[in-house]
């Protein structure tokens, strides 16, 4: 919805439009990936990928502390469709 169409007394549920900013003349035209260009050695991306997967199973173990639960259940399940799966 467009602020012009949003109900009375609810906020807008657009966004402002942004004050456009003249573009900055030592900026590079186009912004490069460096992952395309392979500018990138790949020891640093196995080590932010290592990070990541670090903080990613630190989320889940908070996760399933703070909601044991919602854990058990998904325990169950994942017990349930190893004992169906078939080598």
């Amino acid at each position: 919805m467009t602020p012009a169409t949003d109900p009375p007394g609810y906020p807008a549920t657009t966004p402002a439009p942004r004050p456009s900013t003249p573009p900055d003349p030592d900026a590079p035209a186009d912004p490069v990936d460096e992952g395309a260009t392979g500018g990138e050695n790949d020891a640093a991306r196995r080590r932010r990928r290592a990070q990541f997967l670090r903080e990613l199973n630190e989320a889940k173990e908070l996760r399933d502390r703070v909601q044991p639960r919602r854990a058990r259940a998904a325990r169950m399940r994942q017990a349930m469709r190893m004992r169906t799966f078939r080598w």
